[in-house]
């Protein structure tokens, strides 16, 4: 089974459904989107939906309407098409502690989703997660997806290895290879036995080729969907990898065993 370990939900779905099987992909663990850059048509509604973008990636919350509204397009698009999608669900981070475990309990496990993410803290603020894996810690380890691209910084990386050794239980996925900082998210994840990688925005291609060769057990394919593509996401796995036993787990295997698939 090939599994994309990182897309956002399209508008229309039916286009995601599409690149998937272009790129014969079996399922893409999908997770809710304020921003929608897949609408743009011009320049400037473009630079709307990233100025929408840079406000989630920078830890901004956003009115409580658009989180739901974000939320139901996923549980929507999950309820169409149930072989495809593996929902994840986001939390708010700023709530206490206690806000934090009960909209996990009502908002991902008793949505059915299977994980949590993707979550955006501020830069220099991935501190704020760790209410978060508590909460999936009570839930049987429930896997935690946290953005690792700008403007997420090293210092950041570094706080979700040290949080995840403080949860071990708890399976933390740094996305887009932690950015810039891959080295780091690299270094730190061969470190961190339950810190994980997921592969895509990967910016050179010897990042993708050193993080499965450091951490063979803990990198998966992703796409980033609609800002990356699956058939690129996965043709890079392959340009770095032999058919076999280790593409196989890159390109799904170990998140099928993450999620008990």
């Amino acid at each position: 089974m090939i599994i994309d370990a990182h897309s956002h939900v399209h508008d229309p779905v039916h286009r995601h459904i599409a690149l998937l099987d272009e790129a014969g992909v079996d399922r893409a663990v999908l997770f809710g989107t304020r921003p929608h850059p897949e609408r743009a048509t011009d320049p400037a509604s473009f630079r709307r939906e990233m100025r929408v973008l840079h406000k989630t990636v920078s830890g901004q919350s956003g009115d409580l309407d658009a989180h739901q509204a974000a939320q139901q397009e996923l549980a929507a698009a999950c309820a169409a098409y149930p072989d495809r999608f593996i929902g994840f669900g986001k939390v708010r981070l700023d709530q206490s502690a206690e806000q934090i475990a009960a909209e996990v309990e009502r908002e991902v496990v008793g949505r059915g989703f299977r994980g949590i993410g993707e979550l955006t803290p501020p830069p220099d603020g991935a501190g704020r997660i760790e209410p978060v894996l508590r909460a999936a810690a009570d839930h049987g380890g429930l896997p935690v997806v946290v953005h690792g691209f700008a403007p997420t910084t090293a210092g950041d990386l570094a706080t979700l290895a040290g949080l995840a050794r403080r949860h071990p239980a708890v399976p933390v996925v740094i996305s887009q290879l932690g950015g810039l900082n891959w080295l780091t998210a690299i270094e730190l994840a061969r470190e961190t036995p339950n810190l994980f990688l997921e592969l895509s925005t990967a910016g050179v291609i010897f990042a993708v080729r050193l993080a499965i060769n450091e951490v063979p057990d803990r990198t998966m394919f992703g796409s980033d969907a609609p800002y990356g593509d699956p058939f690129l996401a996965r043709a890079t796995v392959e340009r770095v990898t032999r058919p076999g036993a280790l593409r196989d787990r890159v390109l799904g295997g170990t998140l099928a065993e993450l999620l008990d698939l």
